[in-house]
């Protein structure tokens, strides 16, 4: 796996990045809007550059790269709003070069000499467009029926006029103009520079998100109301937290899709689509967020944020409503539509766990297959799916716990390895949250244990006899682990006395023993008052007592009266409680629910298929949603466990993958009830069952290992540098 650019590419970015700082300040942008959007100077700079030949062939006079080295160029242009139709020009002189018959103008635009611009549709059907770059443009490309042709613009058809965001788009008539065919029945070859240039834009959006959050937040760093700095209210860092993972999302799919078409992969075409898709989207929610973070402010022209805000629809609109490129993800789907598709060179980046992964899950695959089927009938995502004698043979193969080291019954294995072995129990059904508590309780034990833990407890928990559950949360407490009253006495003979009560005790029916996080010293700050214990559940003074959740999953609340367990029980030092459960409470914000997601689109895709609406243009609209959710949800985890397996800056991704997989499962499973209704009512054995059961189970994952509060929270902290957020 990479996320990581070459060390060359890192070159172009840094080049472009400094001189668009310095050449395409806002200070610059406003400028530009005088004279209408178009900035003569800075265009000149960039074909210096090389940016117009990135993409142009080296036999053509270019510099031969791929798609991905121009998407970072298009990024830093969305970022420092570039006064030019830069997206349109990059496909343009690729064009150029591909068909051939205009040399002379291929290099004109090269050099900045001359600005050739797209257009989006058909002229045998739509002579007269909107043209992004068209006030200033000397030619445009466009489709005409089975060919494409070059039409050149005389100054006289280029009528600029206001516009939203004053950037030189132009409606020209362009099928009154002279025309020269540039290349006879190839229109797929303009097809496929159409789907490039949507790359390039949802990559260019994501830039102007994600500098407008960042705008806001900084704002929100300086700004005071009611005597407290406005970005430590939740009302202004939450949303900025949610729609960062937005913003890089964006940025994500297009670069799966940018992967996907490297590969050959049958998701490239739809991947494409919703990545347009979702920037659009996701950029036009970041620019309005970002705005009203600066209140009445935003909405002065003095604030350089309204600029974002208006940019940020100006550039994809010329194209028309975004919503049909969601109906065109959904016909790629589901109707077989097929696109010409780009070639995109080389792609740096790379989401395979490798091999030793694949054969890790071929063998988890194996011991599965001999599992028989009433077995796995009683498999759940929750703890009730916990089935002995599968943890056991998982436990005598080494793969219970792929994650820990091989004395502690794991695997000498990557961690990509062992990621994906823990995806593939959960393809194979078996959810695993006892195995996964398992795990950290006996990564507890092993660093902070005492002999006799070591001797007494671990042996059971790492040969999979014994279940542990977590005894974090207490009746008051919530998510404010820190807060906990559950007090532990220290007796005169250095035992320790145990009494309070704890909730959300998940297996503790199931379980041996509970790691518990007890209140040791009253009189201090409640986050060193702490200590942490690993206590027997099944002694005297232990009450474990059900609470159902409408998820078909049973939780508990448990009770300790008096409860005595030797000095030797405890884990670290007394009043370090903290300290010795950070590690844990890290492992709890990774991951994701990709999984979840992706088996209900399978099951809501058999259920339009026997309602007999797949074909619609609305079902296909939305479970395309959902695909685009899945797969952003899917990138954003694979960027937390690459920057953890390669010890990368990590600013609160894991917690991101997870609060936002969890959020949109929740509000996918509300809305594919709805698309599947009134059969998804039904808990009939098969696909509908399973749709009721998501749309239940998805409530309870904003909630498990920290509610969303608290990951937004740690995101706005940490991914966007705002001070400790407050109610």
């Amino acid at each position: 796996m990479n996320f990581d650019l070459t060390e060359e590419q890192g070159m172009v970015r840094d080049t472009f990045a400094r001189f668009l700082d310095e050449n395409s300040s806002t200070i610059r942008v406003r400028k530009a809007m005088e004279t209408g959007g178009f900035d003569p100077a800075l265009w000149s700079g960039l074909a210096e550059l090389g940016a117009f030949a990135m993409r142009v062939p080296e036999d053509a006079g270019g510099m031969g790269l791929g798609v991905f080295d121009a998407a970072l160029l298009m990024e830093e242009a969305g970022r420092t709003l570039v006064s030019g139709p830069i997206a349109e020009a990059l496909v343009a002189t690729r064009l150029l070069a591909q068909l051939g018959g205009a040399e002379e103008l291929l290099e004109q635009a090269i050099a900045g000499e001359a600005v050739v611009s797209i257009a989006m549709h058909d002229l045998a059907s739509k002579p007269v467009q909107w043209v992004a770059g068209g006030a200033v443009a000397q030619a445009v490309i466009a489709r005409k029926g089975d060919d494409v042709v070059l039409v050149t613009v005389p100054e006289s058809a280029r009528k600029a006029e206001e516009n939203l965001a004053t950037t030189p788009i132009a409606e020209i008539d362009l099928g009154e103009l002279d025309a020269q065919v540039l290349g006879s029945g190839a229109a797929a070859t303009f097809e496929a520079a159409l789907e490039e240039w949507k790359l390039y834009m949802a990559i260019g959006l994501s830039g102007i998100g994600r500098e407008a959050l960042r705008l806001a937040s900084v704002y929100a760093t300086e700004r005071k109301a009611f005597g407290q700095l406005i970005g430590t209210f939740q009302g202004i860092s939450h949303p900025l937290a949610d729609l960062l993972c937005d913003v890089d999302g964006a940025k994500f799919l297009a670069w799966k899709a940018i992967h996907d078409l490297s590969e050959g992969s049958d998701e490239a075409a739809p991947c494409i689509s919703l990545a347009y898709w979702y920037a659009c989207d996701a950029a036009a929610r970041s620019v309005a967020q970002g705005l009203h973070t600066f209140g009445g402010y935003g909405l002065s022209v003095e604030y350089d944020i309204h600029l974002f805000n208006l940019r940020a629809k100006a550039w994809p609109l010329v194209m028309g409503d975004p919503q049909l490129v969601l109906e065109e993800a959904g016909r790629r789907l589901y109707a077989d539509e097929k696109p010409a598709l780009p070639d995109v060179g080389d792609v740096p980046i790379d989401f395979d766990l490798g091999d030793e992964a694949r054969a890790v899950c071929a063998e988890l695959a194996g011991l599965f297959a001999k599992v028989p089927e009433e077995t796995k009938a009683k498999f759940h995502y929750s703890w009730e799916g916990y089935v002995p004698e599968v943890h056991k043979m998982l436990a005598e193969n080494n793969l219970l716990f792929p994650g820990l080291p091989e004395h502690l019954a794991g695997r000498k294995i990557s961690p990509y390895a062992r990621i994906a072995a823990m995806g593939e129990l959960e393809r194979q059904g078996y959810n695993t949250p006892g195995a996964g508590v398992a795990s950290m309780v006996a990564m507890m034990i092993d660093k902070y244990g005492s002999d006799e833990l070591k001797q007494e407890v671990l042996p059971k928990i790492v040969g999979g006899d014994v279940l542990c559950s977590l005894g974090y949360s207490e009746p008051s407490c919530g998510s404010d682990v820190f807060a906990a009253q559950c007090k532990a006495t220290q007796l005169e003979d250095g035992s320790w006395r145990i009494d309070g009560t704890k909730m959300w005790t998940s297996g503790a029916n199931l379980a041996s023993y509970v790691l518990m996080l007890t209140r040791t010293n009253p009189d201090v700050p409640k986050h060193k008052g702490l200590t942490m214990f690993i206590v027997p559940l099944k002694i005297e003074g232990v009450t474990v007592q059900a609470v159902h959740t409408f998820q078909d999953e049973r939780t508990n609340i448990t009770f300790y009266d008096g409860v005595t367990i030797p000095d030797s029980w405890r884990l670290g030092e007394i009043d370090g409680g903290v300290r010795t459960m950070s590690a844990a409470l890290e492992l709890e914000h990774g991951g994701g629910f990709s999984k979840a997601i992706n088996g209900m689109i399978e099951a809501a895709e058999e259920v339009c298929e026997e309602l007999g609406i797949l074909g619609e243009t609305r079902t296909q609209c939305r479970l395309a949603r959902t695909y685009a959710h899945l797969w952003v949800s899917d990138m954003l985890a694979y960027r937390s466990q690459w920057a953890s397996v390669e010890k990368k800056p990590n600013h609160a991704f894991g917690p991101m993958a997870k609060m936002y997989s969890s959020e949109v499962f929740l509000s996918d499973s509300r809305d594919l009830l709805d698309l599947t209704a009134p059969l998804s009512l039904s808990k009939r054995p098969g696909a509908a069952a399973l749709l009721n059961q998501c749309y239940r189970h998805a409530a309870g994952t904003t909630i498990y290992g920290g509610t969303s509060e608290v990951h937004r929270s740690m995101v706005a902290e940490r991914g966007l540098g705002l001070p400790r957020t407050r109610g």
